[in-house]
């Protein structure tokens, strides 16, 4: 069974960066992909960026380009997420999420069957 579990998260001021990391155990990044969401309190779930084709593809919302960036290491199955300049906007629980998407459901939550717990991300100004 695939085993995703996100850490990193913690508390920033604005402006600052935070660097989370994601480790999906039994799960094959040459074959599927991995994206990072977020979510803050009564909001909905939202796309963050997204790393497949054996981490050679990558995919930023345009909410966080150029500022976030996504990357991985494959032999240590890990996908990591890099945070600069954040913001108060940036504040949400950080999800990590493994599955086989297509370019169409790629921002899409229902493309991935499997989430890690998720990382507390707080940016305070």
């Amino acid at each position: 069974q695939v085993q995703v579990e996100e850490s990193g998260g913690g508390l920033v001021q604005a402006g600052g960066s935070l660097r989370l990391s994601c480790t999906a155990s039994g799960f094959s990044f040459s074959g599927g992909g991995m994206t990072w969401f977020r979510q803050a309190p009564g909001k909905e779930r939202e796309f963050v960026a997204s790393i497949r084709r054996g981490l050679t593809n990558t995919y930023v919302a345009d909410s966080v380009k150029g500022r976030f960036a996504i990357s991985g290491n494959n032999a240590k199955n890990t996908v990591y997420l890099q945070m600069n300049s954040l913001k108060s906007e940036d504040t949400a629980v950080y999800f990590c999420a493994a599955g086989y998407p297509i370019s169409s459901s790629l921002t899409s939550p229902s493309a991935y069957r499997y989430w890690g717990r998720g990382t507390q991300v707080t940016v305070s100004s």
